[in-house]
């Protein structure tokens, strides 16, 4: 499950990588972007690290911050459709991935535990 969750969660943040690109290009935002540039990208990241954890426990710890950070990602993919800046269909899409995402962490936490 590990791998699946590594490549899934790397898609996920290219997809956040050119979408961000988008907005800061053809709708100059820069703020929301940052935001969900950072939050969307560490998700991948964390997981990352939890490869080389150095203890079951470091290893819950990553897949935690993995989670908060895929919850806060949903935040900001809400507000980027509520004012405007994404359309119905990215926001879905986006948000499916996500919780996808949301699912493996907690299942790899629970069974890790």
């Amino acid at each position: 499950m590990e791998n699946i969750l590594k490549n899934k969660s790397f898609l996920f943040a290219v997809r956040i990588v050119n979408m961000s690109k988008y907005l800061r290009e053809n709708n100059n935002e820069f703020v929301l972007t940052k935001q969900i540039l950072r939050a969307g990208t560490s998700i991948g990241a964390m997981v990352r690290e939890s490869e080389y954890a150095e203890s079951k426990q470091d290893f819950i710890h990553k897949l935690n911050i993995a989670l908060k950070e895929a919850i806060e990602t949903e935040y900001w993919l809400e507000l980027l459709f509520a004012t405007d800046y994404i359309d119905e269909n990215l926001v879905n899409s986006l948000k499916m991935d996500n919780k996808e995402l949301i699912k493996m962490l907690i299942s790899s936490i629970k069974t890790t535990k």
